[in-house]
């Protein structure tokens, strides 16, 4: 099985999501990402949903989310052709010994303290699932209080939008 990174435009109405989610499940797939969010156009959300599958059966789910009559478009985004970032907020232990440490890793990382308190440090990073892995291993030793981790987001490189205007006729 390999991961694959559907990028889905819907109608924004209630329920997409559920029938959506739905399909995936009826089928047996386990869902490892999923991000909603609005577009450039008010009527439209992108989904975008990482599953561990083969070819096979993900050209099948492709075909079944196509018939949904909310579903405007499905399209697979290679990982050599899209840009692909996840987000993470942490929170570590960062007494006044290991404060400086913490800090140094921040910057490392190119991630950005949002919020410092006696003994601790909520720190925001964005990335590839490998850098923030990377991240998440170097705090360890620290002690990770608390994680909190968004779905991928991706949008395909180059100056073509899966968006055109014939969607919004939709």
């Amino acid at each position: 099985m390999s991961k694959h990174t559907l990028s889905v435009l819907v109608e924004n109405k209630p329920g997409v999501l559920a029938r959506i989610a739905g399909l995936f499940s009826r089928r047996g797939f386990n869902i490892d990402s999923l991000a909603v969010g609005p577009t450039e156009y008010e009527e439209i959300s992108r989904m975008t949903v990482v599953v561990d599958v083969e070819e096979l059966p993900l050209e099948q789910v492709t075909k079944q989310l196509n018939k949904l009559v909310e579903v405007l478009k499905v399209v697979e985004l290679e990982a050599d052709a899209s840009v692909q970032r996840e987000l993470i907020l942490v929170k570590v232990r960062a007494d006044v010994q290991a404060r400086s440490h913490v800090l140094e890793l921040v910057e490392m990382f190119r991630a950005h303290v949002v919020d410092v308190a006696p003994d601790s440090l909520v720190v925001e990073a964005t990335g590839t699932s490998d850098k923030l892995d990377a991240f998440l291993e170097v705090l360890e030793p620290f002690g990770v209080r608390e994680l909190v981790q968004s779905g991928m987001v991706a949008v395909g490189r180059g100056s073509r939008s899966i968006t055109d205007r014939s969607l919004r006729s939709a």
